[in-house]
């Protein structure tokens, strides 16, 4: 039988129901509820659980804090994670959160919906609220498929989540400035003139590539033969092997390159590279333009160079023709060339 109870404004939930398989009489609460139906609701889902003796107990769920419960994640889950570095820093700034101090039973649909209206108030994207909500609907749901907190529930699934924003589209401008030259000769100048003798080559093998950035710094000599114009990459994002088919000025470049004592083509490390590259893009006078934009780029040159969808799938790796979509933006001006 359960007892629902009222208090500042939410429901709490009061269970005592005796396990058949035991004899014991198990004893579950919760609070937080909006509405006496939710609790009613969640009431009768943790009896029936109770009736199949698969109940856990919530005292283990009540004691646990987000904070906690984020870092067991970063412990344990993180670490196998493609994006590793980029989800720790999604992680630090979840544990600053005033959230990050309440239990996991106490957090809400609604707590969550407030913490995104106040995100995208603050000038955060759609995009980036979005994956710090898909974060934590990820560690709700490890906790309890694999923690053994079976009685929560995932608030995230209570909340409307932001849309995926809108694709980048930033490419290099061909047009020429005061100078005569355009975004790209001032790129290329910026990086060979840099400190970094490894940053004007790796963003030109980008270019020529559009391996993205972790692909590149993580390419082995072992693994390039110049002879075949192929690159394999052992580690991509979605974990499968890839071969890259060299052009003949990629292929130039890496021949160009000195046989460092590393395994590596390239051995920077990926904050190192982001330092060069900053530094490089303020010297052109380039503007919202990032490393991956280089792989936007070099998958929309794939396309003008005449290659069809599937040609260009297997040089990019971009596992559906959705999202190779979103990273080819041909130019209006071009296709109207060729319209004649």
């Amino acid at each position: 039988m359960a007892a629902f109870q009222k208090r500042c404004g939410s429901w709490r939930v009061i269970i005592r129901k005796k396990d058949p398989y035991t004899g014991e009489t198990v004893i579950e609460s919760k609070s937080g509820f909006a509405t006496k139906p939710e609790a009613v609701k969640w009431a009768i889902e943790r009896e029936e659980t109770i009736e199949k003796g698969a109940h856990a107990s919530v005292a283990e769920a009540e004691s646990v804090t987000l904070r906690e419960a984020l870092e067991r994640y970063e412990r344990d889950v993180t670490p196998a994670k493609k994006g590793a570095r980029q989800e720790r820093v999604r992680l630090a700034a979840w544990k600053r959160d005033a959230l990050a101090l309440r239990p996991l039973t106490s957090i809400r649909g609604a707590d969550l919906a407030a913490w995104r209206d106040r995100r995208l108030a603050g000038g955060a994207s759609p995009t980036t609220v979005r994956n710090d909500l898909a974060l934590i609907s990820a560690l709700f749901n490890t906790a309890i498929r694999e923690w053994g907190l079976e009685s929560l529930s995932n608030p995230i699934e209570k909340i409307r989540v932001p849309a995926a924003g809108r694709a980048r589209d930033r490419r290099l401008d061909v047009r020429p400035d005061i100078d005569g030259k355009s975004e790209e000769q001032r790129l290329l100048a910026a990086c060979e003139a840099s400190s970094c003798s490894w940053l004007g080559p790796v963003v030109r093998l980008a270019l020529e590539t559009a391996m993205r950035q972790g692909e590149l710094l993580a390419m082995e000599w072992a693994n390039v033969d110049l002879g075949r114009r192929v690159a394999r990459l052992e580690d991509t994002k979605n974990g499968e092997r890839r071969d890259v088919p060299l052009s003949n000025a990629a292929a130039a470049i890496l021949e160009a390159l000195p046989r460092s004592i590393e395994r590596r083509v390239f051995p920077l490390s990926a904050d190192l590279l982001s330092y060069h590259w900053q530094a490089a893009l303020q010297k052109a006078g380039l503007e919202n333009f990032r490393f991956h934009d280089l792989r936007h780029e070099a998958t929309s040159r794939l396309f003008e160079k005449g290659l069809n969808p599937m040609e260009a799938a297997a040089i990019t790796g971009h596992k559906t023709l959705a999202m190779l979509k979103r990273y080819t933006h041909l130019r209006a001006e071009d296709l109207a060339e060729k319209l004649g």
